[in-house]
């Protein structure tokens, strides 16, 4: 791997948010487009995930985006599928078709071809989204060939979440 976190690294964050989701006895679910599922993976690689990880949803194209998570075409048209508001609208998507409690999305442009000026390869918007309609949304630009920005996509992705998870609940 060239530049991003091994995959050893990535399943420990996964394990993490895993025993997070089992002390709170909730359930994750995912909707990955440029990690083409690998959170899912790191996710489904801990023994005993079926009991916090609930579903994954690999949106690559934007018809798959609309069809599985009911992300507005008209979201995709004006802000495109790489963007906070696509994010946003995937992550509740997949909140709404599972029985998670929690979900996170990423859309990125993982390179090397497909970015614009505005939208640079390494560019990823993320949304996570958790009990109490809290959501966040946040675009980071990594650095990188694609196995690089797509690693360290997935690490950041479960690593808020993780620490979402960990920080103490607020009465």
């Amino acid at each position: 791997m060239s530049g991003g976190p091994a995959q050893a690294e990535l399943e420990a964050l996964a394990a993490a948010v895993g025993e997070a989701l089992l002390q709170r006895g909730e359930r994750l679910a995912t909707a990955e487009s440029c990690t083409g599922g690998w959170i899912g993976q790191c996710c489904t690689a801990i023994a005993g995930s079926s009991n916090w990880f609930d579903r994954g949803f690999i949106t690559y194209s934007n018809e798959a985006k609309q069809d599985m998570l009911g992300v507005p075409r008209q979201t995709l048209r004006s802000e495109g599928a790489v963007s906070e508001a696509t994010a946003g609208a995937m992550v509740q998507g997949a909140i709404a078709r599972s029985r998670a409690q929690w979900a996170l999305a990423v859309s990125g442009i993982a390179g090397p071809t497909g970015g614009t000026p505005a939208k640079p390869v390494g560019t990823v918007c993320f949304a996570w989204a958790g009990p109490e309609d809290w959501v966040a949304l946040e675009t980071r630009h990594f650095a990188g060939d694609r196995e690089a920005v797509r690693a360290q996509t997935v690490a950041h992705a479960l690593d808020v979440l993780r620490q979402r998870l960990q920080a103490p609940v607020l009465a």
